[in-house]
């Protein structure tokens, strides 16, 4: 053993849904070695308490004498005093999380980030790193990770090291009898593999990935990216979504019908695919901006608690503004289809009335207890650093070309962070973006930081976009072309009424005393159907109803008067001189063109 940290994982209790793991671990602290495990996964910015799912943890030396093991803390633990050379330690991790953050275990797959699985040394967190993958009783299963390989066989199982900790667990492992397609950009091999039942056309696939993986790669202006592999690790399920980005891979949560079949025509391309391929993107695009282009608290990151960070209007918001932007530049979508796709996310802020209670700064700081604990309360309350995020990252790419005459533009700045920030190591602070920007364009942008970034008043999206030469509209949700009677409210059925979900401030339902979780079970006498919402709109603006609802199981009534719904949803379209302005933007040629 050469390693200061050497695990074994095995799984030997597949359907019990137990891993195993062994950890050696050389020339142990003689006053008591302590062990831990990460409180957080990077790119999930919540306590997820990993530890919870550890049964046991064992202490022995290398001639099987037990030692006394005392937890510290509810991820910490400390081995007694030992001077007589190596110890091992033995342990098991109940995997039961089909996430993209934890472990999952069972006759049909075992997946795991390490910060989910592995003990972190403490004092050896620095030093050199290996893992073993034991040979599974499943003779179908192979190995799919884009950790360092010493010595494997033909399946992927056996020996893989790390120069660290943090890049130990920074390459999820997927172990599985997947479909896996292959392909090359920016001269760099590219792999996919797909867990769980599909039936997905994969070269369409391998050529749609290529395309946004060389667009990407050309956006940050090098030949090759900052890797040797890439690796997408997806798991094909009836109902999910979800990614988290790592520094060589991503591991993708998809259903199944967000795929591409082979009896679809390669012409059209399916709205769940479209957004499949924007995950997609949105994750490889963090190979760069948080991956490599970091907060300046996260470039050494404490995994035991919070890492506070205004920035993830940066790190998230502008990843979600060229996550799409990238799928137009690669030729996957039409110029109109990425408008399309703006115009959604323009809705959706529109739609969140946190928008004029938090600043998206104080979003990306309290991510931690805010965005990531949702309640019924959140749309008042919350405004979203993804969705905000990339509107300011629009707002800030227009002002920018507008100013410079095209010359200029949020490219421009985010290749000045790859080549100042990412590729060197620093971190960026909460003055970064600001101070480039405004050194690129010579003025001063105070004043339009302060708006998007610390103030609650609307974003100037709707001047910019009409400067570029692009109109922006907004119609009914209802698809009529004007208002109707309306409670205010988001909900369902469930339980023979209509249970609300969420109350929206200052809405008939707010104004009237409706809270979230109540059972609406008549109106005006009537019996709630699945037509509840169409019947609520033949109402008059301003007319009362007499609404009868359980709270708990206690019936109650309440006079309610109805509102007028809001025009939000929003539509975007180029003015007919504005082509080549628009497309300067949205799809740049290349250099040298």
């Amino acid at each position: 053993m050469h390693a200061a940290c050497f695990y074994i994982v095995s799984t030997q209790q597949p359907s019990r849904h137990f891993f195993q793991v062994s950890l050696q671990i050389r020339q142990p602290e003689p006053t008591g070695q302590i062990v831990w495990l990460p409180n957080w996964i990077l790119g999930s910015y919540m306590i997820r308490d990993f530890a919870r799912h550890i049964s046991s943890v064992k202490a022995k030396t290398a001639n099987g004498l037990l030692l006394n093991v005392k937890k510290l803390a509810k991820n910490q633990w400390q081995v007694e005093q030992y001077t007589g050379g190596d110890i091992t330690l033995e342990y098991e991790v109940y995997a039961w999380d089909l996430s993209v953050r934890g472990a999952h275990l069972d006759q049909t797959h075992g997946y795991f980030n390490g910060a989910s699985l592995l003990l972190a040394v403490q004092g050896k967190e620095e030093q050199l790193h290996q893992l073993q993958l034991v040979l599974p009783e499943q003779d179908n299963w192979r190995v799919a990770t884009t950790l360092e390989q010493l010595k494997t066989d033909e399946r992927g199982f056996g020996l893989y090291q790390a120069a660290n900790y943090l890049d130990l667990v920074d390459h999820p492992v997927e172990m599985a009898d997947f479909t896996e397609l292959s392909f090359s950009s920016g001269q760099t091999p590219h792999k996919m593999v797909i867990t769980g039942k599909h039936r997905a056309d994969t070269q369409r696939l391998a050529e749609d990935l290529q395309k946004i993986c060389q667009a990407a790669i050309n956006f940050w202006g090098d030949e090759q990216p900052p890797f040797s592999q890439y690796l997408f690790q997806v798991m094909a399920v009836g109902s999910g979504y979800g990614g988290l980005e790592h520094r060589s891979s991503t591991s993708l949560l998809c259903s199944r019908d967000d795929l591409p079949l082979t009896t679809e025509p390669k012409q059209k391309l399916g709205e769940k695919y479209k957004t499949f391929l924007g995950l997609c993107s949105h994750e490889y695009f963090h190979s760069w901006l948080v991956k490599r282009i970091q907060p300046d608290v996260l470039v050494s990151p404490d995994l035991n608690q919070e890492n506070y960070t205004e920035l993830l209007w940066v790190f998230e918001g502008f990843t979600s503004y060229y996550d799409d932007l990238l799928l137009a530049r690669a030729g996957i979508i039409s110029t109109q289809e990425y408008l399309d796709l703006l115009a959604q996310t323009i809705t959706r802020h529109i739609k969140t009335l946190g928008r004029f209670k938090q600043t998206v700064t104080e979003s990306s700081f309290d991510a931690w207890t805010k965005y990531y604990k949702q309640d019924e309360n959140t749309p008042n309350s919350v405004v979203s650093y993804y969705v905000k995020g990339a509107l300011v990252a629009l707002c800030l790419d227009l002002k920018l070309r507008q100013i410079s005459q095209q010359q200029i533009s949020l490219d421009t700045l985010m290749r000045e962070l790859w080549l100042n920030y990412g590729k060197v190591g620093k971190g960026v602070n909460n003055n970064t973006v600001q101070e480039i920007a405004q050194r690129l364009i010579h003025q001063d942008l105070a004043e339009f930081f302060n708006q998007c970034l610390y103030s609650t008043e609307e974003l100037p999206f709707v001047m910019l976009l009409s400067e570029q030469g692009i109109q922006l509209s907004y119609k009914y949700d209802n698809g009529k072309q004007h208002a109707t009677a309306c409670l205010g409210v988001r909900g369902q059925m469930a339980d023979g009424g209509y249970q609300l979900q969420n109350v929206w401030h200052g809405g008939a339902a707010d104004i009237a005393g409706l809270s979230a979780g109540d059972l609406i079970v008549a109106v005006d006498g009537l019996k709630v159907t699945t037509q509840f919402e169409k019947n609520l709109a033949t109402y008059a603006i301003g007319e009362t109803v007499t609404i009868h609802f359980f709270r708990r199981d206690e019936l109650m009534k309440l006079e309610v008067k109805l509102l007028a719904s809001q025009a939000e949803q929003c539509h975007l379209t180029i003015n007919n001189d504005a082509k080549n302005k628009v497309e300067q933007w949205i799809l740049p040629k290349k250099r040298g063109e």
